[in-house]
C-alpha cells in the first residue's frame, strides 16, 4: 500500500460528506489533513468536481509546496492550509467551505459573539472575520495565519466563506457544523432587531479553558515526539 494511499481516502471521504450536506458548493472550498509528524498534507486539487475524483486524485505536497504524489493541480488555497499548520501544531485538519450562513455572515463582516456553550468550547471564545483578500494571494495567506493564532477552530472569511479547524478530520467536521448552527441563529436573532445576548464572560472564559487545554496538550506530545 502506497503510504499515503489512507489519507488521500480520508480526504476524499469528507469532502464528497461536506459536498452532499450542502457546505461545499460545485468545485468551491477545499478540504486538508496534516500526514502525522511530517510537514506534508494530503489537499483536493483545484477547480474539480469532487463527485468524480479518485483518492489518486487528492494532491501530497510539502509545507514548501513541494509535489511529492498527484497529477493535477492542488487547490489555489493551498498556502493558507499550510499556513494554519505551521501556525498551529494542535490542527490537523482544515477544512475551507461556502456553506450558505457562514457565508451570509462573511458579506456583513460581523463577528459572532459567545452565542452558545458548545460554540465556545469547540470553536472559540467568538467567530472572528478573517480580512478580506483575493483567493489564493499571499496577502490572504497572511491574514490566515495572523488570524488563527488567537487558538479558535472557526473562523469567516470576509466575502469569501468559512475556514474550519479540527485536532481530528472528525471533530474538523463537527466544528463546520456547529459554526453553521451559530451562524443561522446569529442571522435570525440580529432579524429580529432585539438585544442579543451573550452566554456570562466566567462561562465563556471555563469553555475557552477546555478548548485550550486539548490543545495544549496536543502540543506537548507533538513537542516530546521530536
Amino acid at each position: 500500500m502506497n503510504e499515503f494511499e489512507a489519507i488521500r481516502q480520508q480526504v476524499l471521504n469528507y469532502t464528497q460528506q461536506l459536498a452532499r450536506e450542502g457546505y461545499l458548493k460545485g468545485t468551491g472550498g477545499n478540504v486538508s489533513i496534516r500526514v502525522p509528524n511530517q510537514d506534508i498534507l494530503a489537499i483536493t486539487p483545484s477547480n474539480q468536481d469532487y463527485f468524480a475524483i479518485t483518492p489518486a486524485d487528492i494532491c501530497i505536497y510539502t509545507f514548501d509546496q513541494t509535489k511529492i504524489e498527484g497529477d493535477l493541480k492542488p487547490s489555489i488555497e493551498m498556502g493558507f492550509h499550510i499556513a494554519v499548520y505551521q501556525s498551529r501544531p494542535d490542527v490537523s485538519c482544515v477544512m475551507h467551505t461556502h456553506q450558505d450562513f457562514a457565508s451570509a455572515i462573511a458579506l456583513i463582516g460581523k463577528s459572532i459573539p459567545a452565542l452558545f456553550d458548545e460554540q465556545v468550547r469547540f470553536l472559540g471564545r467568538s467567530v472572528d472575520v478573517i480580512p478580506y483578500a483575493p483567493s489564493g494571494t499571499g496577502l490572504l495567506v497572511k491574514q490566515v495565519r495572523k488570524t488563527v493564532q488567537n487558538n479558535h477552530n472557526a473562523y469567516i472569511l470576509k466575502n469569501h466563506g468559512a475556514l474550519c479547524l479540527g485536532s481530528t478530520p472528525e471533530r474538523a467536521l463537527h466544528n463546520v457544523m456547529l459554526l453553521e448552527k451559530a451562524a443561522l441563529s446569529y442571522i435570525l436573532a440580529l432579524y429580529t432587531e432585539e438585544k442579543i445576548n451573550k452566554i456570562p464572560l466566567v462561562v465563556r472564559e471555563i469553555a475557552f479553558s477546555k478548548l485550550r487545554s486539548e490543545q495544549k496538550k496536543i502540543d506537548q506530545q507533538l513537542a516530546e515526539r521530536s
